[in-house]
């Protein structure tokens, strides 16, 4: 711990598991105060109760503009300001072909994937400013980057998050606020299992296992952790990166100039080429 991010005020979405959570707690470990967003409220209880007096927990749908701007308004009148958001909560959204896709479930993935990200952006910027700039990192995906990495909304909505960063970063330069996208590659999350419809036991025993087993799918013989994710947030957030604007980081172990397999839609998930038979489906108990 190095207090990089003491007297700093924070709002991360998703916050209660995988990614966000990950990154809440590598704030907190630096200095920072938390105003934890997220839909599953048990787990943002325990979060709350876990540190208590450095972090508060807000149920916020952020597909929805006035929950987006009631947590950004309530940070700042809670702690006194606000200085950076994590724009992180998502989904892999529909996992159809193309064909198949509906105009409904496309623009349901924009809206939580890209719109909640203009949302973050836009209802923080006044309170950012207030304090003089700030910064603000967005979570894109190495999906965003090339084709084969995930199902096409989510991988179109993903490279959307990486430009609005980079144009939002010119507008709000001049405020001192700086915008960055963050892109990972293969990390331990449930958030590959919650997107083939396992329940989240399940969800969370996959991510165990791409724990596991991910490192065969890249340079780096591991699979990526939240905290990785976390500490490349963390150098976006603080001073040390107050020379970066405008640009995405690739997370990823390398996996994007290694080893790959492509997407295939008649597969329940990119995983399964990965991990073959260890795969659960939601029919399994």
């Amino acid at each position: 711990m190095t207090d990089r991010m003491s007297g700093k005020i924070i709002v991360v979405t998703g916050a209660a598991s995988g990614i966000g959570l990950g990154t809440v707690e590598r704030l907190i470990e630096e200095g920072a105060h938390v105003l934890a967003a997220d839909i599953q409220d048990e787990k943002g209880a325990q979060l709350e109760a876990r540190f208590k007096d450095r972090l508060i927990y807000r149920h916020c749908d952020v597909s929805d503009e006035q929950q987006v701007k009631a947590i950004m308004d309530e940070a700042a009148a809670h702690f006194g300001g606000l200085d950076g958001v994590f724009n992180n909560a998502g989904s892999a959204g529909v996992m159809s072909p193309l064909e198949e896709i509906g105009a409904a479930d496309w623009k349901a993935i924009f809206d939580i994937l890209v719109t909640s990200v203009f949302f973050g952006t836009k209802f923080a910027t006044p309170h950012l400013a207030r304090r003089g700039g700030g910064a603000i990192v967005n979570t894109a995906s190495i999906a965003g980057l090339e084709a084969g990495w995930g199902p096409i909304a989510y991988s179109t909505a993903k490279a959307a998050v990486i430009h609005f960063s980079r144009v939002a970063a010119a507008e709000l330069a001049a405020k001192n606020i700086r915008v960055n996208a963050i892109c990972p590659g293969l990390i331990a999350t449930s958030i590959f299992g919650t997107a083939i419809g396992l329940p989240r036991d399940q969800a969370d025993q996959l991510a165990a296992l791409i724990a596991h087993q991910g490192g065969n799918a890249q340079p780096i013989g591991r699979a990526g952790q939240p905290r990785d994710i976390a500490e490349a947030v963390l150098l976006m957030m603080s001073d040390a990166g107050s020379f970066i604007t405008g640009t995405h980081l690739v997370v990823d172990g390398g996996i994007t100039i290694g080893p790959r397999h492509a997407w295939d839609p008649a597969s329940p998930s990119p995983m399964a080429a990965i991990f073959g038979d260890s795969l659960p489906t939601p029919a399994q108990s």
